[in-house]
């Protein structure tokens, strides 16, 4: 296998960005592809995944190789180091210098700390524990695994078995998801950049996990609805919700950040849909005035993002147990008040990206308890190890109709 030394260093470089810089993952890769344009696709794929790989084993790969009290950047040529051992791949000479595998390979049986066998921090270990239980150990196996690439066609101009054939002509494979669990998805076979795809720039599809299209079917939007989208942020599930109501009825998506909404109005032109008006929530008075204005309301509120580690593994490393608290709170506030914006008889679908039952059932729970004109019909708790796709939870509420006596 030919290796080339500067891939090595830049892949270093940009795990010093993460960790000690406090940068996103996706966004140091984004920006060394950007500034990399002669890198060819398997030069792409190997610097993506070692980075990608060193991230989600990261704690792990630093005792195994002893690098805790080294400077930032031999930490990260250790990890990368660990990470080809990991893959069964050959080390470059420039490695063999500072690493022994036997020392790796002793050290890796003698692992006994859950926390870095199962590569998250110490805290989060607890925590997950205490919480799921049992279901911690395999829900982390499986976020620990690359995610794949999961397409959301868009049925409001293409049906799933003709945007495959599509693809396929354009030299991209992919097969279609089970009917029923998740009837608009498809799934690549191989990674490939579907963006510059024409039926991309045609609105054809969008990429979106399995599971989070889940989400707009529970809420089951009707032709003719008014449905408010109220954590919107830039419009996947909007989108999804505005091609099932086969362009009929109005859908508003809120956000606090009016930068996501700029991108949704921009996927929307894209996608074709003109039910979509954004708002930009500046006050607690945009959500006084929408009060009793819904007939369904979709609630994807802000959280810790656990279910979805495959495709954001820095996350873990940037989270605090003061940021799910936090959080927490935040979901809370938003199901307090803006459950308000539903008519009587409306529904409501409230949903996370979260495994943490703290921020999805017992969050409901304690809603339904202080809330009786509101009742549950019906939750989906998804696992990552379900089905091999992202965590998500989300539940269907519905609010009483109002009875006037004589």
């Amino acid at each position: 296998m030919k290796y080339f030394k500067h891939l090595f260093d830049s892949a270093a470089d940009a795990l010093v960005e993460i960790f000690f810089n406090h940068r996103h993952a996706d966004k140091v890769i984004e920006f060394y592809f950007k500034n990399h344009k002669k890198w060819g696709k398997r030069d792409r794929h190997f610097f993506a995944e070692n980075v990608y790989g060193s991230v989600r084993w990261w704690n792990q790969f630093i005792y195994l190789t002893e690098a805790e009290n080294l400077p930032p950047l031999e930490q990260a040529h250790r990890a990368i180091a660990a990470h080809l051992v990991l893959l069964d791949q050959p080390l470059p000479e420039w490695y063999q210098s500072f690493f022994s595998l036997q020392k790796y390979v002793e050290r890796k049986e003698s692992l006994k700390s859950p926390h870095l066998l199962h590569a998250v921090p110490e805290w989060l270990e607890d925590l997950a524990t205490k919480e799921l239980s049992t279901q911690w150990s395999p829900t982390i196996n499986e976020l620990n695994k690359t995610a794949k690439v999961i397409l959301r066609c868009n049925v409001e101009k293409i049906n799933r078995k003709e945007l495959q054939i599509k693809l396929n002509t354009e030299g991209i494979q992919a097969r279609l998801l089970d009917e029923v669990l998740f009837p608009h998805a498809l799934e690549l076979v191989e990674r490939a950049n579907v963006f510059r795809t024409k039926a991309f720039e045609e609105g054809l599809f969008e990429v979106q996990d399995a599971s989070s299209q889940r989400v707009a079917l529970l809420l089951n939007p009707q032709p003719g609805e008014r449905i408010i989208d109220a954590c919107a942020g830039a419009g996947g599930k909007s989108l999804h919700i505005a091609a099932m109501m086969q362009n009929k009825g109005k859908i508003l998506s809120l956000d606090i950040f009016e930068k996501k909404l700029l991108e949704l109005k921009k996927r929307a032109r894209r996608s074709g849909t003109s039910l979509i008006e954004t708002r930009w929530i500046e006050n607690t008075k945009t959500i006084k005035r929408l009060e009793k204005s819904a007939d369904a309301l979709l609630l994807d509120v802000p959280c810790s993002g656990l279910g979805v580690l495959k495709r954001n593994p820095d996350s873990k490393w940037k989270l605090t147990l003061e940021n799910i608290e936090g959080l927490r709170e935040t979901q809370k506030n938003i199901l307090e008040n803006y459950t308000k914006m539903v008519k009587p008889g409306g529904r409501c679908v409230y949903a996370t990206c979260s495994v943490l039952p703290s921020e999805n059932q017992l969050q409901v729970d304690a809603f339904l308890e202080n809330n009786t004109e509101w009742k549950k019909i019906k939750e989906e708790i998804i696992l990552p190890q379900d089905h091999g796709y992202d965590g998500f939870y989300m539940a269907e509420l519905h609010r009483r109709q109002l009875h006037l006596h004589a």
